[in-house]
């Protein structure tokens, strides 16, 4: 079992100024930036699983092990334990996401075996941080929990899973495939093909894999909160909770320095921000967001803003809101559509070739008049 990149979801390669290092931070030993870009060893396996957790866009993953297909392949079982001695080659490859979402898809306890790890290890912290954030965001608005504990595999574990692998595993597609969340609907529903990374230490920007880039996925493991959620209890109250107690999403807001440049929502890989035909707002879709920081990384007025709470409200009442309006005029020069902040209703663009104009005629009539100075000297 190795490590996978699949390099076109990776915040970092579709913009140099992305600062994300979920991964490098998850697994120092094992990965690395070359060029801008996560690099790691050729046989780096299953000791670089945390990635696989916590990368936002799911760039990373592991040969022979999906996290989508063992959330189904879990629930089908009699197994309520999730161990790496019995159904999955670390904890660590579980994000959040698919902690609180196995936890709301099971009538049972699901608990989780940590006796595997150091206590004093950097893996442990980061698997139990994990937990702790899953069972801190189930509190806000559910009475269902993940346990932990440090007890050995029972044989009836290990049994049962073997039955469950044995087992023919139901239609599993359509489970995500039929999300009717408002604003998943125009992102492409079907699952894309696992790719392998090619058997390098480093990776380059193709133009096939710029392509993919400019194409707008959401993860699977938000599918699948999308559809746990469906399904849970809404609270009777919505709670708020802090912007740094929540890892996987956000919300956010745009100040008046915004331009209105559009980079954002172009550059955002789920589609979290948007716009509409005449390019005159901003949308942003709360439960589009992976909170992988790219659009904040882009902005170089530095507009976009974290709301410092996150209403749990989002959850079972998403909302598209819009952080920002402008003003769309017609240019009376060029005739294009541009962001109008007052003054001449003429594009930015058409403001600078005027003023590159006027510097040429300026200059001309300087070089004639030192021209005409030179001819009476020389008379």
């Amino acid at each position: 079992m190795s490590l996978q990149l699949e390099i076109a979801s990776c915040v970092r390669a579709t913009s140099k100024f992305s600062d994300c290092t979920k991964c490098i931070d998850a697994c120092p030993e094992s990965i690395q930036l070359v060029d801008n870009l996560p690099s790691f060893a050729n046989n780096t396996g299953v000791e670089a699983a945390a990635c696989v957790g916590v990368c936002p866009t799911e760039a990373f993953s592991l040969s022979d092990f999906s996290t989508t297909e063992f959330f189904f392949s879990f629930l089908e079982s009699k197994v309520r334990l999730i161990s790496p001695k019995l159904n999955v080659p670390c904890l660590s490859v579980l994000s959040v996401e698919h902690l609180i979402s196995l936890a709301l898809a099971s009538e049972e306890t699901i608990t989780l075996d940590l006796s595997s790890y150091d206590e004093e290890s950097i893996l442990y912290e980061h698997i139990k941080a994990h937990i702790e954030e899953a069972n801190f965001v189930l509190s806000s608005f559910s009475s269902k929990k993940l346990e932990t504990n440090a007890d050995a595999v029972t044989e009836a574990d290990k049994n049962a899973v073997k039955t469950n692998k044995e087992d023919e595993v139901s239609d599993r597609r359509s489970f995500l495939g039929n999300v009717s969340l408002k604003g998943v609907i125009k992102h492409k529903m079907s699952f894309d093909e696992a790719v392998e990374a090619d058997e390098l230490k480093t990776f380059a920007l193709d133009p096939a894999i710029i392509a993919k880039i400019r194409a707008k996925n959401l993860p699977d493991k938000r599918k699948i909160l999308f559809t746990t959620l469906k399904h849970a209890g809404v609270p009777e109250n919505f709670e708020v909770l802090a912007e740094e107690d929540i890892t996987f999403t956000s919300q956010k807001f745009v100040d008046d320095s915004c331009t209105n440049c559009q980079i954002c929502y172009r550059i955002c890989p789920t589609g979290a921000l948007s716009s509409d035909g005449k390019f005159s707002l901003i949308h942003f879709d709360a439960m589009l967001c992976v909170k992988c920081r790219l659009c904040h990384d882009v902005c170089e007025p530095d507009a976009i803003q974290l709301q410092p709470g996150f209403e749990i409200k989002e959850f079972f009442e998403p909302t598209q809101r819009t952080l920002a309006t402008f003003d769309i005029k017609r240019c009376n020069e060029c005739g294009n559509n541009f962001t109008y902040t007052g003054g001449e209703q003429t594009c930015p663009r058409c403001l600078i070739e005027e003023e590159e104009a006027m510097f040429l005629h300026s200059n001309a009539l300087s070089m004639k008049a030192l021209f005409d100075d030179k001819k009476d000297d020389d008379k």
